[in-house]
């Protein structure tokens, strides 16, 4: 392998494929990063097994060849040269890897690419196209909202349904759930169920950074592995085998009590208000008063530490139906209010033991259910 190509190009792909490098493994390939000609373009591809990236980078190939070489030894030293040409050459027979930039040059020991695992092929089964902006807006809304803890797997996925001309993502973590719907350019022939894991959505929101264009969506016929291609990578993951609760149950169907209030507003109370929290198990109170002929309708947010002290703020709002109260962890409400775009938001309750239900007013696409917490008022 002989070739020639730009710093920023390389730096770019590599910090791109980097993501999905095995960080701790007992196959040492897998913190290897594959360097491959393929059709007049350098080829970077890393993969821990679950997920791998494939990018592609202009280059001025002379040789083809491929090698791997070990990931993050190469990508400092990248990162590290000036913004100019880097020549790259591969001893085939000792699998050496010669990198020249400038006045700084650099051999790094390499295996032959034949050990690198396959990555396999997701290019037969059920294919749609998405708009870029729709799934960023999506995996944004939904991904934090899925656990983190590997106790039972199917709950650190996202549950992705494709139905005729919908797309509905959900996630849950036994705390919260969150819900996003939004319509396919494409209709979808088959109604089609797979549970995609959050962090290979937070890695193709990442990959779609500056994207426009749409991003096609690859599932392969076994529904084992989906396919995520973007303008300049690919992100092909392992789908999480199992079924997904039937979250459309835990939607509460009916309130009492609904409030209307300033996302920004009530971000702020809450933020303040989990100050105040941290010795109290993350509860923060919820106080939504009616409005009268004397003025609007309130929401109070509240929290006390029986260490430290106590804190009370107050927002306007909207209010219909009864008086209520209710208390939640103050994480998960920042986590909901951080993420709605819109400048108005709508809580429903039922009783300080049911759960809440958040909204963004004006947009029937996200919901967000909450589980309450059981505070003595």
């Amino acid at each position: 392998m002989k070739l020639t190509c730009l710093q920023e190009n390389l730096n770019r792909g590599l910090n791109t494929v980097g993501r999905a490098v095995a960080t701790r493994s007992t196959l040492p390939i897998t913190t290897h990063v594959l360097l491959a000609t393929d059709e007049g373009r350098l080829k970077l591809v890393a993969t821990n097994l679950e997920m791998a990236i494939c990018c592609w980078i202009g280059a001025d190939i002379a040789e083809e060849g491929s090698v791997t070489v070990p990931a993050r030894l190469l990508t400092e030293f990248v990162s590290s040269l000036p913004n100019e040409k880097i020549d790259i050459n591969l001893s085939n027979q000792t699998h050496t890897l010669s990198l020249k930039c400038a006045r700084f040059e650099a051999r790094i020991s390499g295996m032959d690419a034949r050990e690198f695992p396959p990555i396999p092929g997701v290019e037969d089964g059920v294919a749609t196209r998405v708009k870029a902006e729709d799934l960023r807006h999506a995996i944004e809304q939904v991904a934090f909202a899925a656990a983190t803890e590997e106790s039972r797997p199917v709950l650190t996925g996202v549950c992705t349904k494709f139905e005729g001309d919908k797309l509905t993502m959900a996630s849950a973590d036994g705390f919260r759930l969150a819900v996003y719907s939004f319509p396919l350019p494409e209709t979808f022939s088959d109604s089609t169920e797979v549970i995609i894991p959050a962090r290979t959505l937070s890695e193709l929101n990442r990959l779609m950074a500056d994207q426009e264009e749409p991003v096609d969506v690859v599932l392969n016929p076994t529904r084992g592995q989906v396919l995520f291609r973007t303008k300049n990578a690919e992100l092909i993951s392992q789908l999480i085998q199992g079924t997904f609760p039937n979250y459309k149950q835990l939607i509460p169907q009916s309130y009492t009590t609904r409030v209307i209030v300033n996302v920004a507003d009530f971000l702020r109370a809450t933020r303040t208000a989990s100050i105040f929290a941290r010795d109290g198990s993350g509860i923060v109170r919820l106080v939504i008063t009616p409005g009268s002929e004397e003025g609007p309708g309130k929401l109070t947010i509240s929290a006390r530490s029986e260490e430290i002290g106590d804190n009370v703020g107050e927002i306007d709002a909207i209010v219909q139906g009864n008086e209520a109260k209710i208390a939640f962890n103050s994480k998960y409400l920042i986590d909901v209010l951080s993420v709605i775009k819109e400048s108005q938001v709508v809580m429903e309750t039922t009783s300080p033991s049911s759960p809440g239900v958040i909204r963004p007013v004006g947009n029937d696409k996200y919901t967000h259910v909450v589980m309450p917490m059981f505070v003595q008022w």
